[in-house]
């Protein structure tokens, strides 16, 4: 089920269009941006600590252990469970030493009040990224997605992602992947809805290059 938007996507199209015959190409061959749904704010911070430099089967295994210590439902500890959770049983759900160490971190700000995720809606994304990169483990590629999935916000550019580069590199025809800092340059001109631009760049990466013929 698609993400229900919080912006014009239609206004979207036509900055786009007019600013990036690139993108408006894009447009025309993907059809309209779909960002994926977002879920409960606290429960996607968490998902995605969890996540980090694993591979998809083997951190949703350990997600899977990790919620059975708290219920047979599978939903997802709250933070004061968290805190009360030893280290013996998140080793034993496949944890690591590190990961503990940032779930914890992550409990923390909420329960005293420094993450108040009911509140970050009524923030800027700077202050946002700010908020959440204050907890360890959270960079600012997840407090990018974030921003981009979980509030809809329209005007995240992502420069850490890889994808968004090599979708770039794709779709500009350039030598190589452009830096963080030249991602930027190249997406400075979708701003109002540097999201949607970013969302192509994915599309673009996906999209198999044919060969040029010999």
């Amino acid at each position: 089920m698609a993400q229900r938007l919080r912006f014009s996507a239609a206004a979207a199209y036509r900055r786009l269009r007019a600013v990036d015959p690139v993108v408006a190409a894009l447009i025309d061959e993907h059809g309209p941006y779909q960002p994926r749904p977002g879920g409960e704010p606290y429960h996607a911070v968490l998902r995605a600590i969890l996540y980090q430099q694993l591979a998809g089967a083997a951190a949703a295994a350990i997600e899977r252990r990790l919620h059975a210590l708290y219920s047979e439902d599978a939903r997802p500890p709250t933070p004061t469970e968290l805190l009360a959770t030893t280290d013996e049983a998140f080793r034993g759900a496949g944890v690591s030493r590190q990961k503990i160490g940032y779930l914890r971190d992550l409990a923390t700000h909420v329960v005293n009040g420094a993450l108040a995720f009911d509140d970050l809606d009524q923030l800027p994304d700077e202050e946002i990224v700010e908020r959440l990169t204050a907890v360890k483990g959270v960079g600012e590629w997840t407090a990018h997605m974030f921003l981009m999935f979980q509030l809809g916000r329209p005007d995240v550019l992502p420069v850490g992602d890889l994808g968004v580069r090599l979708g770039m590199r794709r779709a500009y025809g350039l030598d190589e992947t452009p830096s963080p800092a030249r991602a930027r340059e190249i997406g400075a001109p979708w701003a109002p809805y540097r999201s949607v631009g970013s969302w192509y760049m994915w599309r673009a990466a996906e999209t198999v290059i044919a060969a040029a013929p010999a």
